[in-house]
This record gives C-alpha cells, sequence and structure tokens, in this order.
C-alpha cells in the first residue's frame, strides 16, 4: 500500500519522542498524528479509517499493551507496531498475543521502524505479513530437539532464562545457548518473529 494512502498514529507520553519519530516519518513521507496517551487516542480512534498505530509499551495511563487489547475489545483493527526503552520477553509475547505485528526496543535504526510500519499496513489490504506456510513451519519445528522444543514452550509462555533454567535443571547460559539454536532452526530474526510463528502453529496457548 502507499504510503500516503493512510496515516500513522503515533502514541508516546513523551513528547520528545513523539517530534522525533513525527519527523522522521513526515520527512519520509508519512501523514502522521501523534497523541499523548492512550487514552487520547482511544478516543480518537472511532471511525478512524486506514490507519496504523506505533504504541510505546510504557505509558502512565494504559500500557501498549493494555491499549491493543482495548482496540480488540472494541472491534477497532489497527495494525500496530509497539516499541518500548525497557524490552523483555514477557513484554514482547503479551504484545505479540495482543494484536501487535512488531515489537521493537529502543534504539533502534530509522529502517527498521520503516518497514515495521510498511509489514503493519500490508494488512490494510488484507495482507498478513509476510509468513512462511504451515509445512514449512513445521518442518522446522520438527528439526528442534526436544529440550529445545521445551525451551521454546517457555519462551513463547514469557518465562525468563533463570525461571526456564531453573524448570528445566538447566543453567541460564545453557538456556541462552538453546535458544539461539531455536532462532537458528526457525530460521526467526527475531523474538517477535519467533512468537508470531508459534502463535501461526497455535502450539501454545
Amino acid at each position: 500500500m502507499l504510503i500516503d494512502n493512510y496515516v500513522v498514529h503515533i502514541v508516546d507520553d513523551e513528547e520528545s519522542v513523539r517530534k522525533s519519530l513525527a519527523f522522521l516519518l513526515t520527512m519520509t513521507g508519512f501523514t502522521v498524528r501523534v497523541h499523548d496517551s492512550a487514552s487520547n487516542f482511544l478516543t480518537a480512534a472511532k471511525g478512524i479509517g486506514k490507519a496504523c498505530l506505533i504504541t510505546d509499551l510504557r505509558m502512565p495511563d494504559m500500557s501498549g499493551v493494555e491499549l491493543l487489547e482495548k482496540l480488540k475489545e472494541t472491534g477497532t483493527s489497527i495494525p500496530a507496531v509497539v516499541i518500548t526503552g525497557h524490552g523483555d520477553v514477557p513484554m514482547a509475547v503479551a504484545a505479540m498475543k495482543a494484536g501487535a505485528v512488531d515489537f521493537i526496543e529502543k534504539p533502534f535504526e530509522d529502517e527498521v521502524l520503516l518497514e515495521a510500519i510498511k509489514r503493519a499496513a500490508s494488512q490494510l489490504e488484507g495482507t498478513p505479513a509476510p509468513m512462511e506456510d504451515a509445512a514449512t513451519l513445521r518442518a522446522r519445528l520438527d528439526s528442534l530437539s526436544e529440550r529445545e522444543r521445551q525451551v521454546l514452550s517457555a519462551v513463547v509462555a514469557g518465562l525468563p532464562n533463570k525461571t526456564i533454567g531453573f524448570d528445566l535443571g538447566i543453567s541460564p547460559r545453557t538456556v541462552e545457548v538453546h535458544r539461539a539454536n531455536i532462532m537458528s532452526k526457525m530460521q526467526a530474526r527475531n523474538l517477535p518473529e519467533l512468537v508470531r510463528m508459534s502463535l501461526a502453529m497455535d502450539l501454545f496457548s
């Protein structure tokens, strides 16, 4: 979809972040609207038309994940990218399960955000973000060892390495090694993509 066919809404409680993101996207050719809180955006979201959302994760009135959940409750479908300076596995999992197209940790390269927005916008045309077919994903899953599948299950459940290691009787460092092997075998570029793959296969609730 052409970038001038939809509006990008930025929701962040920090004025400096809103301004810098708005400047970047405006200079790139996007039409941009900014909101200083999730509540204000929800008010504006009714009948919003073709739009994508960039929301910070941690905000005083409502978190980015809570915002996505509120949108789902009201039947408002807006493809979203969640950004945060304090990302971790549980947050990424929660964001993806709430419907985020991507979860990006600060600091990030401009191009990473721009590509995430374009992936989100592809959903406005009814085109899902690129994803391998189920047979391909299943073949990759089958290549995992039993231990790697246990670690994958725990990662997608949002558990930190220390907890995973304790539950499985292995060291956190060994968990890190398994996670690296999982990312390689599943051909996932990042955690959000790994979560998307797992959700697409209905591996874990």
